[in-house]
């Protein structure tokens, strides 16, 4: 499939040249686990109407963190592995950032469904699971590209891109509270300079979950004294 491009791509290419200098841009042609990384990337400098979810971005990160953990992408042998407990999977998902909320939907059905639906010819998911021991593997097929008639691993690559992906989505939502503090100062100065501060916040280059958190002040404040009364 295509490449989709975005700002965020850049990103990615520079990290996988990082890896494997020079072969950054062959290797996400020819991974279809980079090519849905860069997907599920688009919103780490998107405006309003991007939301970046996290939870199919750490069902990888904790197995690939696992993987790389035990040392399989250098001493091999992946295959003899007993597979991660799901309960260390979970709690290591909510110990990173955004990830307290998460729930057991990406590791059990929701990122394969995805993955399929991007990849639907593809024979391999990212998630290989026992439902009777409840261990789970990352799927070392999608670990394993060819470039040039040569085998390289992935796998250290893929967690410094979506470290770098959380650290672009963090700095997004802190500049809101840079934006508040702005605000807070503005308004004591020159409260129609606080309007206008406040439109700025609603325009298609702002942050999902300020523009939100924005939208729902201004409507708070709003009908906030008001009733409103339903006809059916």
């Amino acid at each position: 499939m295509p490449i989709l491009q975005h700002e965020f791509t850049l990103k990615i290419i520079e990290i996988l040249n990082s890896h494997f200098p020079n072969q950054g841009e062959q290797v996400l042609i020819n991974s279809e686990l980079l090519q849905y990384l860069n997907i599920k990337t688009k919103a780490a400098n998107r405006g309003s109407k991007s939301r970046a979810g996290f939870a199919n971005h750490y069902a990888i990160y904790v197995l690939v963190e696992d993987y790389l953990n035990n040392k399989f992408h250098i001493r091999g042998g992946y295959d003899d592995y007993e597979g991660a407990q799901f309960i260390n999977l979970l709690q290591r998902q909510r110990q990173l950032p955004f990830g307290n909320k998460l729930q057991n939907h990406a590791l059990n059905h929701r990122l394969n469904q995805e993955f399929k639906k991007y990849f639907p010819t593809l024979s391999y998911v990212p998630v290989i699971r026992d439902t009777k021991t409840n261990r789970y593997w990352i799927n070392e097929n999608l670990l394993q590209v060819s470039i040039n008639g040569n085998q390289i691993n992935i796998a250290e690559a893929i967690i410094d891109i979506i470290d770098a992906f959380v650290i672009a989505r963090r700095q997004s939502f802190n500049q809101f509270i840079i934006y508040c503090k702005q605000m807070i100062e503005i308004h004591n100065q020159e409260p129609l300079q606080a309007i206008e501060f406040i439109r700025s916040l609603l325009n298609k280059d702002v942050d999902a979950r300020v523009f939100e958190i924005v939208s729902y002040a201004i409507l708070k404040q709003y009908y906030g004294e008001q009733k409103i009364y339903w006809v059916s």
